[in-house]
């Protein structure tokens, strides 16, 4: 029955109204950033709208106390449940001295914070994957009991670092899981365009691996595939690949127009799924949100946003001569 759903996953009320914070917190935070980047303020913003769903849903199937987690660059929602802050990725944004990933030095969505185990994501594409793997191999010599999440858009996983890192995976029996976030286009490139077969969990037969593709909109889905796979890895029974299907309402990046490649009522159609609202429709069913809480939630969220933004707006940035810290041995 629909009031048992996540009751029978083992979620609470409570987790489930923590899961919709961070997914509404990601996208509002996300359209913060593309307002400061069309005002000018910041150079750069690539998003997570019409992901959050997947990107939360699998973090809080996680042991986020435990596990390490290879972001790719649009996982503002897993970052988020992993324990970054508003202000830490508004810092990001504004390059700040004070950003947690890099100093200031990468663009925004190349996260990365030891303390609460974020592999630090690189510019090409995929590279985080076998980076992935290589933690779970070191995790399984050193018998640790964590498991190694990775996730990517489905057009990475056509490059070489996809086959050989799942390959490696697989033939070790590693304790790594992949969530491909399918959001249908890889830049401009539709996925029928980018990938053969009807699914990219379909590939993971041929990697000696359970391969599963579930709804990206939905966050107790794709929190179930997540749990199942989890329990696998630590079983010793190796890693997944688990494709969560969704869009991406928004363009690329900051710099693409999409109208040469898509069109509006595409979008709009998509919009009608969008996970904010049909998840926030299962709570209300549910009577865990009401429009009042609701109300209350957003008031909470957008004084987190305001915050963040005028702390990182006004913090310092590095000194140049530090542009040249961790490049030569010092």
């Amino acid at each position: 029955m629909l009031e048992n759903r996540h009751r029978e996953l083992g979620l609470s009320d409570e987790e489930v109204m923590e899961m919709f914070k961070t997914m509404l917190l990601a996208r509002k935070l996300d359209e913060r950033m593309w307002l400061l980047n069309r005002s000018g303020k910041i150079p750069f913003a690539i998003s997570c709208q019409g992901q959050e769903a997947a990107q939360v849903g699998a973090s809080f199937a996680l042991n986020r106390e435990k596990d390490y987690v290879a972001p790719y660059y649009r996982d503002m929602g897993v970052v988020l449940a992993f324990g970054m802050t508003a202000k830490e990725l508004m810092l990001s944004s504004f390059a700040k001295a004070d950003d947690p990933n890099s100093g200031g030095r990468q663009m925004p969505g190349h996260f990365g914070q030891k303390k609460n185990r974020i592999l630090s994501g690189s510019s090409p594409v995929t590279t985080q994957l076998p980076h992935a793997v290589g933690v779970a191999l070191a995790g399984k010599m050193e018998k640790k009991d964590f498991v190694s999440f990775v996730t990517l858009g489905e057009g990475s996983s056509n490059q070489g670092d996809f086959h050989e890192g799942l390959n490696f995976a697989g033939v070790y029996k590693l304790p790594v899981i992949t969530m491909v976030e399918n959001n249908k286009y890889a830049i401009s490139i539709p996925y029928e365009r980018q990938v053969a077969s009807k699914n990219v969990a379909d590939r993971a037969e041929s990697y000696g691996m359970p391969g599963v593709t579930v709804d990206g909109n939905d966050p107790l889905a794709v929190y179930q595939a997540v749990k199942e796979a989890r329990a696998r890895a630590a079983a010793g029974d190796g890693p997944s690949l688990i494709e969560a299907v969704s869009y991406r309402l928004t363009p690329h990046s900051s710099d693409d127009d999409d109208s040469t490649y898509r069109g509006k009522s595409e979008v709009e159609e998509a919009r009608k799924k969008d996970s904010i609202i049909t998840f926030a429709n299962y709570m209300r069913e549910t009577n865990i949100l009401t429009d009042d809480k609701e109300k209350l939630l957003v008031d909470e969220i957008m004084g987190i946003i305001n915050e963040a933004t005028d702390f990182a707006e006004n913090a310092p940035y590095a000194e140049a001569e530090h542009a040249l810290k961790y490049v030569y041995e010092e």
